[in-house]
């Protein structure tokens, strides 16, 4: 079954630790990454640009409408995500416990539903 693992970090913490901490914390999320990957349980994974990159788009009556910035003012913002396959939601949790923005954060599993194509 397949699992989106939405990561949210709060930005300003992230950026208040030292380079030298950021790089080992990206170094070892990356090879978090290539373990699961290897053993097929990762498909896809990546960070996000910040938050003040982002643009919310609505579609109202007809017309469409953009904003600066995400939907919510939030405390944590998304800040990347993993797509996984695995057998289930307790291999997707133990998974998302262990990779490291989540001793910083929190990290949403949501199973993903299968579209169908039409022939």
């Amino acid at each position: 079954m397949k699992y989106l693992c939405l990561v949210y970090v709060e930005e300003k913490t992230l950026n208040s630790l030292p380079r030298n901490e950021r790089v080992a914390l990206s170094d070892e999320s990356m090879a978090y990454c290539e373990k699961l990957q290897k053993v097929g349980q990762l498909l896809a994974a990546s960070p996000l640009h910040p938050v003040e990159t982002a643009t919310t788009v609505r579609m109202r009556d007809g017309k469409t409408s953009t904003t600066d910035g995400p939907f919510a003012e939030t405390k944590e913002q998304l800040g990347g995500f993993l797509m996984l396959d695995v057998p289930d939601l307790n291999d997707a949790i133990r998974i998302a416990a262990h990779f490291p923005a989540a001793r910083f954060g929190s990290i949403e599993v949501r199973p993903m539903k299968e579209l169908g194509c039409a022939d």
